[in-house]
């Protein structure tokens, strides 16, 4: 599930995993939730609610460490992974194994982009490594990269073709329509979008997002509540790891 904002996006998630998970008949829910603390950043609270939604772990990025309180908690979870190529002293990990509603295990890699991001260690220097630990466990492994540039996210893409079974790119907060299985068998998006208010500017009240584009002056940012939406991507494979499908969702939420 693409990067889940504030209240919008975390009542999204509460009222509509559960039941959107029977119908999509999903096994395994990976969230990106590092927007969930009014638009920046998450607290250890809000992890936990998440996951009691139904998620089965949670990937950060950019906004990891916004809220002060997630360190500690980082460095006990073994469900909620920050991105791997931080600096190797920050408490969390990068690498998890969610076991599936199937009884599959589930590996989850999360990285952060380079280009145009303050990035301790670039995620080719070290993505090959953290594959090759996953696939001792599971052949079916799945890379969150937390990046700006499509031309990162497609080059991961590439590079990890039949070694992964998806690279899902997040952090625009705008789902592209480039969902596919590359030819080695690796599901592919640019960017899984956002769950959260669409009426926005990315997540951000418009008129206030607008302004501080206009005038280069601070600007404290309101999550904005209109035309709220799940999106994110549907992949499934067979045992082997080897992806089948990989499609984009978007689904409305009343209220």
């Amino acid at each position: 599930m693409a990067d889940v904002v504030g209240v919008p996006g975390r009542r999204a998630v509460e009222e509509r995993l559960p039941s959107l998970r029977e119908e999509l008949g999903v096994d395994v829910c990976i969230v990106n939730g590092e927007n969930i603390a009014d638009g920046v950043g998450i607290t250890p609270k809000l992890a936990d609610r998440l996951l009691a939604s139904g998620a089965d772990a949670i990937t950060l990025g950019n906004h990891t460490w916004r809220r002060g309180e997630i360190a500690p908690y980082l460095k006990e979870s073994d469900r909620v992974i920050r991105p791997a190529n931080f600096s190797r002293r920050a408490p969390g990990r990068g690498l998890a194994f969610v076991s599936g509603g199937n009884g599959a295990e589930v590996a989850v890699v999360n990285l952060q982009g380079a280009l145009f991001m303050d990035t301790p260690t670039h995620p080719f220097e070290i993505v090959e490594q953290l594959v090759d630990e996953a696939r001792r466990r599971t052949p079916v492994i799945v890379v969150d990269i937390h990046a700006e540039a499509t031309s990162e996210k497609v080059g991961l893409a590439r590079m990890l073709d039949g070694k992964v079974t998806a690279v899902i790119g997040t952090h625009t907060h705008v789902q592209t329509n480039d969902a596919r299985v590359q030819p080695g068998g690796t599901a592919a998006l640019t960017d899984a979008g956002m769950t959260g208010p669409h009426d926005s500017v990315i997540g951000v009240e418009p008129e206030l997002a607008i302004r501080r584009m206009r005038t280069a002056m601070p600007v404290r940012f309101s999550t904005a509540s209109g035309d709220v939406r799940i999106e994110g991507a549907l992949v499934e494979c067979g045992a082997d790891g080897r992806a089948t499908l990989c499609k984009t969702v978007r689904v409305p939420v009343a209220g």
